[in-house]
């Protein structure tokens, strides 16, 4: 029997609020370089250099902590935005972050020379000796340089997920090791009270959200009541259904269409999380996911047996009724991102036309739940459309290539006329998903009404 979670619409001002402190915390260093006589350094060009770096390395460190905090699930940043916004604005936040760090050490090590080119080398080995933190603050920068390097899309396709989660953990790393670097020889840190109580305040906050939040709570929904592994199921040859339960999951909130942290407790890599959306609706002691193989995490989820112990996180993403705007609503996945489409189209309340899901896959026989999403939306009044075929080669496009002679905006209007007037929430590979938002976009859905969620790292 159906679980019905309550809706939980979001406050709009979570977003905004959070907006105005993301631009407030560097504006505010900002304004401690200037009142602690940055601006008054500029009697010479080493000077200049110097307070310059100053204040890029200031800036930088107030980033990365954004960043941290943006990753550290806090549940009010987390419903506001949902991971694939976080996730965006991270990387944009990170590689502002590392620009400006790459900036202060040029800028510190001009400055310092006396902005003598000859000196620069000797500058560079003096300060890493003799210059209190220095050796910890460069291990620190190693550490965000090999985060970074593999942040980009070329080093992250060459990496399984499991290695690249490792490797960006190293985050964390090189944020501590920054701090005695800053105690020790940072003049800006300790030029008076007020920049000392900010600076440690915000590594504070900071620290306290990841331990809070990405290791306490999570630990303590899964452990206060145990919840385990019920049932594993093929789907076909490339995807597998597990089902967990136990007195634990009516605790979590959950909503349909929503994803977890998942962590199974049945030998080696149990460590090392794996998000899967939801794919079906909760119930007040059962959840379920249907992953692609695709990987050692997901290929060992069929190896596993009822009774293992599952730890979870969330649930997250923006994916869930309460995004809903319009009572009418069109559900779109591609491939693996049918599966929590299918869990949104048993969890919207609804009459019948209501709703319209449409399912992109390579072959039908690719369409993973295409039975349960025909039984459902017979029960409910619900349209399932399944779209077989390959890609259409030279376009970005959302449409099969056997559609390769529909313009794709009107392909979407020739299915469903009044996609204007829906919420529109879609779900697939990054390229298909923004050749679907771009259509639907032309077709006349507003921007708002557009809810992503991507499936990749």
């Amino acid at each position: 029997m159906r679980y019905d979670t309550p809706v939980r619409v979001v406050p709009r001002w979570w977003r905004d609020a959070s907006v105005i402190g993301l631009w407030a915390i560097p504006m505010f260093v900002i304004a401690l370089w200037v009142s602690n006589g940055g601006l008054a350094q500029f009697t010479s060009a080493a000077d200049g250099f110097t307070s310059l770096g100053r204040l890029t390395g200031l800036v930088a460190s107030a980033l990365l902590l954004i960043q941290v905090f943006l990753m550290a699930r806090v549940p009010w940043i987390e419903k506001a935005w949902g991971q694939d916004e976080l996730t965006r604005l991270h990387r944009v936040v990170g590689f502002t972050s590392f620009t400006l760090l790459l900036g202060h050490v040029v800028l510190i090590v001009i400055g310092y020379a006396s902005a003598q080119p000859h000196l620069i080398w000797s500058t560079i080995v003096d300060l890493t000796l003799n210059y209190p933190g220095m050796l910890l603050g460069i291990a620190g920068f190693g550490a965000l340089c090999m985060v970074v390097v593999t942040s980009f899309r070329v080093a992250r396709r060459r990496l399984r997920y499991e290695s690249w989660h490792l490797i960006h953990l190293y985050a964390y790393l090189g944020a501590g090791l920054a701090l005695p670097h800053q105690l020790w020889t940072g003049q800006d840190f300790l030029a008076s009270p007020v920049s000392t109580v900010f600076w440690w305040t915000l590594y504070a906050v900071c620290l306290a959200a990841v331990v809070v939040f990405r290791l306490g709570l999570p630990l303590w929904r899964s452990t206060r009541e145990p919840i385990r592994v019920l049932d594993v199921r093929a789907e076909g040859p490339d995807a597998t259904t597990v089902t967990v339960g136990g007195p634990g999951v009516k605790h979590l909130r959950a909503q349909g269409g929503q994803f977890f942290q998942w962590r199974f407790l049945d030998g080696p890599g149990w460590t090392r999380a794996h998000p899967y959306s939801l794919s079906a609706a909760p119930t007040s002691s059962t959840l379920r996911f249907t992953a692609a193989r695709v990987g050692d995490g997901t290929d060992a989820l069929g190896a596993l047996r009822p009774g293992t112990r599952v730890l979870v996180e969330g649930p997250y993403g923006r994916m869930h009724p309460g995004t809903r705007t319009n009572q009418r609503v069109l559900l779109v996945g591609a491939g693996i991102g049918i599966t929590p489409m299918r869990a949104l189209l048993e969890s919207l309340p609804q009459a019948p036309g209501d709703v319209m899901i449409i399912n992109r896959v390579r072959s039908d026989t690719e369409a993973i739940l295409a039975h349960e999403i025909d039984c459902l939306a017979d029960e409910l009044g619900a349209q399932h459309h399944v779209l077989a075929g390959g890609r259409i080669h030279g376009r970005a496009s959302w449409l099969p290539e056997t559609a390769a002679a529909w313009d794709d905006a009107r392909a979407l209007l020739g299915i469903c006329p009044d996609v204007s007037h829906r919420d529109v929430y879609v779900c697939g590979p990054p390229a298909w998903v923004h050749a679907f938002s771009k259509a639907a976009g032309r077709a006349g859905v507003p921007a708002a009404n557009i809810h992503v969620e991507l499936f990749e790292l």
